[in-house]
Formats: C-alpha cells, sequence, structure tokens
C-alpha cells in the first residue's frame, strides 16, 4: 500500500469532497491540510508538520486530541453498547449525564432533551417554546426575539433566528422572520463609556420590543456574553440579568444559546452564572464531549415539561427525534469530560491562562490597524480596521484575516479568521508558552499582512 503524504491525500480530498463553510475554489491556491494525528494542543500531518490548535478545532476540543481519560471512557463503551434508540429504551451514560448536567446548570433546569448537534438543540428549543404556548392556549405567541449580530446555527429554524447575512442573506426567503433588536455588543460603545454602562443603554430596545410584542413572541433568543460567530463580539452580563427580569415581566421564554460559550470558556462552568439568573431554555454542544462526538443537549424546566405531559389522545406530546439522540458513544465522552472538571480547578486554571493571553497581546493594541482588542475568559479577539480613529473596516474582499491566518499556518498557528478578526479559543491544556508562541505567530502575520 502507497504510503500516505499531504499531496496525495489532498489531491484525493478535493476529488471527492465538498468542505463546510468553504469556498472550495479557494483550494486550488490553498490545498487543504490532511491531519494524522492529534496529542494535546498539537496536530500533525502526513509529512510530519505540526499546528497547534489555536481555535479547539470550531470551539470543540476542550481538553486536548487524545485525551488519555475520555479515549478510554469512550473504548469502554464501544464494548458494551454502542448505541440503542432512545424512544421507549434508556441506558445508563444518558441517564448519568443527565443527572450530572441537572446538578451543574442553574437550579431549576431539571429536564434534559437530547439532540445531535448545536442548530438542532437550538431548533428543539425553538420548537419546545412555541409548542409550550400552544399547548397552554396561547397559540397567538409565534415569534421570536434576537439580536442584531447574532448566529444560532444554520438549519432553517436556527438560521432564521440568527443575523450574520454572510450564513443567512441568501436563504432569507425560506425563512421564518423573527424581530430583531440592537446588540449590546460592547465594540460599538461611545468612548469612555463602560462595558456595563453601554449594556444597559441597548437593553432599552429590548424592553420596548417586549412591551410592544410581548403577546406574539414565544421567546427570546440569545448568545450570552459573546456573540461567537458574529466577529467575536461581547457584552456585560447585566444585560442578561436585566433580560430575564423583562422576560419574566412580560411572560416570554429566555432560550440561552450556551453552544459555544459553555462548559468554562467565559471564566465560569456557564455564561449565565455571571449574570446569576436561570434561563427556560439552555442549549449545549460543542464542548460537551470534550471535541470528541456530536452531541447535544437542551436543559428545560419541569413547567415545560408538564406542559406536554398528558393522555397520548390529546396530542400534546413533544413529537421531535434524532437517530442518534442520547448516543452512548457521546454521553460517555461527555461524562469524561465532567470528570475532567471535577478532577482539578480548570476554571481557575483558565482563569490564569486568559489573563496571560491579555499580557502577551496587550501590545496589539498600538498598532495602527488593530482598533480593539477584548476577552472574554479563554476567549480572545483582535479586530482588524483600515482606520483606527473612524474604526473603519477594511473591504471584505481584500480579506486581511485570512491572510493573517495563512500566515500563522506557516508558523505551525492553526486560526481561522471571522472576517478581519482574529481570535483565540485554544484547548485548555495549552501552556504559558504555547500561548506565547501562539500570539507571536498572529502578531507577525498582521505586522506584515496590516503594514501600509
Amino acid at each position: 500500500m502507497t504510503a500516505l503524504d499531504n499531496a496525495g491525500l489532498a489531491a484525493r480530498d478535493l476529488r471527492v469532497l465538498w468542505h463546510p463553510c468553504t469556498q472550495m475554489k479557494d483550494h486550488e491556491e490553498l490545498p487543504p491540510v490532511p491531519i494524522r494525528r492529534g496529542r494535546g494542543v498539537w496536530l500533525e500531518d502526513y509529512d510530519g508538520r505540526r499546528y497547534l490548535d489555536a481555535i479547539s478545532s470550531w470551539w470543540v476540543n476542550l481538553f486536548g486530541h487524545a485525551h488519555p481519560h475520555i479515549n478510554a471512557a469512550v473504548t469502554r463503551q464501544l464494548e458494551t453498547l454502542e448505541h440503542v434508540i432512545l424512544a421507549g429504551f434508556t441506558h445508563e451514560p444518558a441517564v448519568t449525564l443527565a443527572e450530572r448536567l441537572v446538578a451543574l446548570t442553574p437550579e431549576g433546569l431539571t429536564r434534559v432533551f437530547f439532540a445531535d448537534n448545536g442548530s438542532s438543540a437550538v431548533e428543539v428549543a425553538l420548537k419546545m417554546s412555541f409548542h409550550y404556548w400552544r399547548n397552554r392556549g396561547q397559540p397567538d405567541k409565534t415569534r421570536f426575539i434576537t439580536l442584531e449580530n447574532s448566529y444560532h446555527g444554520e438549519t432553517l429554524g436556527a438560521l432564521a433566528v440568527g443575523d450574520v447575512a454572510l450564513y443567512k442573506e441568501t436563504y432569507r426567503p425560506l425563512l421564518m422572520q423573527p424581530i430583531t433588536v440592537p446588540s449590546p455588543d460592547c465594540y460599538l460603545r461611545a468612548p469612555g463609556e463602560s462595558w456595563e454602562d453601554h449594556s444597559r443603554r441597548r437593553f432599552a430596545a429590548m424592553e420596548e420590543t417586549l412591551a410592544r410584542h410581548a403577546r406574539e413572541v414565544c421567546a427570546v433568543i440569545v448568545e450570552p456574553l459573546v456573540q461567537c460567530a458574529g466577529y467575536m463580539r461581547m457584552y456585560h452580563p447585566v444585560y442578561l440579568e436585566l433580560l430575564r427580569q423583562a422576560c419574566d415581566r412580560h411572560g416570554v421564554h429566555l432560550i440561552a444559546d450556551e453552544i459555544a460559550v459553555g462548559f468554562g470558556r467565559t471564566g465560569t462552568l456557564f455564561a449565565c452564572e455571571q449574570a446569576g439568573i436561570r434561563p427556560d431554555f439552555l442549549c449545549l454542544s460543542k464542548g460537551l464531549t470534550g471535541g470528541y462526538l456530536p452531541l447535544a443537549v437542551v436543559l428545560t424546566t419541569n413547567e415545560v415539561y408538564e406542559a406536554f405531559y398528558d393522555d397520548y389522545a390529546t396530542l400534546r406530546a413533544f413529537l421531535h427525534s434524532h437517530s442518534y439522540t442520547g448516543n452512548p458513544l457521546g454521553c460517555s465522552a461527555a461524562l469524561a469530560t465532567l470528570d475532567l472538571f471535577a478532577a482539578s480547578d480548570v476554571l481557575g486554571r483558565n482563569r490564569e491562562l486568559g489573563r496571560h493571553m491579555e499580557r502577551c497581546t496587550a501590545h496589539f493594541a498600538e498598532h495602527p490597524h488593530v482598533a480593539e482588542v477584548r476577552r472574554q475568559g479563554m476567549i480572545l479577539a483582535v479586530e482588524l480596521v483600515q482606520d483606527k480613529a473612524a474604526r473603519q473596516p477594511y473591504p471584505w474582499q481584500e480579506r486581511r484575516g485570512r491572510q493573517v491566518c495563512r500566515y500563522a499556518m506557516e508558523q505551525g498557528v492553526l486560526l481561522r479568521p471571522l472576517g478581519d478578526v482574529i481570535y483565540f479559543m485554544p484547548p485548555y491544556v495549552i501552556t504559558e508558552d504555547e500561548i506565547a508562541l501562539m500570539t507571536e505567530a498572529a502578531w507577525t502575520g498582521i505586522q506584515r499582512v496590516c503594514n501600509d
């Protein structure tokens, strides 16, 4: 058998694969990088080159690649039960995972519904909220409120309640129409205005919208603290506190999409904790399995659960399903991931690592084409602009962010820009030396690409 190498495998790839979130013509210039193995924060290709995974392989990997504890848990499960239908059947990994998530999440979230991925979890929450109001005799509640610049996935319901035009605009004729309100995005704050004051001020639009539309609204859906796919824009926890109060006053559900920010990314296990709130629906995925297998959950309250609990003939049941719902292998990976949180002070170490990322990038803010360096926990973003004083972005066609990340790859660091925003979201096992290497590769790339 012919030995594999990068060029050969990339050529085979381009004959048969269609990659996600990719203009495939780009690969005429820059072929996909075949990865042979991973260990810790490092990936290795077939030619022996290594790459530091600075984005946790699309934000999913928490404790590094090929972690021995998660490996062992999945292997043990594989030897007994790989999958069984979860309708009418159950298994220990699903039950134990549900119990542990109920114990870890904000008090009152007592019911766990399994799904396959983040978009599917959002679909579940949207449908469940709508169906709840219908079962409670309020069928006029059919709409959702969302934030500008939000992103909740790319299935049609999740796409509809997002607001990033790059993903949404083409499919707009297929989508339901949400009510969109200004984001609390603190990049937009006035000079000298604090994050808290800006987020409080921006809440006025949400309050006004709820007051006007509450009778027709099922739920408000937000990404707590960080709008990740929306260019890593961030806001203050006070907005969530005010939103929870307003949703209660107006009789509207609150859906917290913590798919990207859950499990320690923002400095607490769940971002909602920083506002001291409990959503009506909490969507989790990505880091849930430590980056091993697709799995998602929606946690909700007994009040919501009871609205569906009745004789079958009433047709009140929530008849939503996925073939791999509650897959035992995924549940076992998730349980092993939670074990790692319990075994050491992961959140405390994350806070130290986040501060180190901030120190390593402090000088970025002095660059004439860096408008802002912002951080929330283990997420740090660098916003590149053409004109710093006016905060005028580069023409998007120039793809400056892509150029920076291409240079970083040459230095052995895997980055993937959001437009002209360079961000770091590394696995939690990264070291301070590796953070220095990661940030230096980005800094050198910024100097080379934004030197006019």
